[in-house]
């Protein structure tokens, strides 16, 4: 079963730390990133661009789509990034949210749908086609 873990932080934190604590941090999430693809688990794993050079687009009933500029809500934590994970379960992918060098901010765990059972099968990539 695919989990989404996003995380969400204060973006100002990464863009205001030093070079050295940058190298620091990006040295524990390749420790975790190679736990994770070593373990079989790791689909995709990716920080996210600043939340001020996004686009926002709503879809309304009548198919118009306009797009804004900036993140969808006021507020200094934004998503950061995200990981892609197959696990057995929620307890694994919670276990997998426990090793992520984080330091401050959320992690949200979430199942991704399954619509199997109305004959959909999704085209993503599993963890073992991932790194070949």
């Amino acid at each position: 079963m695919k989990y989404l873990l996003t995380f969400v932080v204060d973006q100002r934190r990464m863009s205001d730390a030093s070079p050295e604590a940058m190298k620091a941090a990006l040295e524990a999430w390749k420790a975790f990133d190679a736990e994770a693809i070593e373990a079989g688990a790791m689909i995709a794993c990716e920080p996210l661009e600043d939340a001020s050079l996004a686009k926002t687009m709503r879809v309304s009933e009548s198919g118009e789509r306009p797009t804004t500029d900036g993140p969808f809500a006021e507020t200094k934590e934004q998503l950061g990034g995200f990981a892609l994970l197959e696990c057995s379960g929620l307890d694994e992918a919670l276990e997998w949210a426990s090793k992520v060098p984080l330091g401050e901010g959320s992690i949200e765990v979430r199942a991704v749908m399954d619509f199997s059972q109305y004959g959909y099968e999704s085209p993503t990539v599993g963890p073992a086609a991932a790194t070949a």
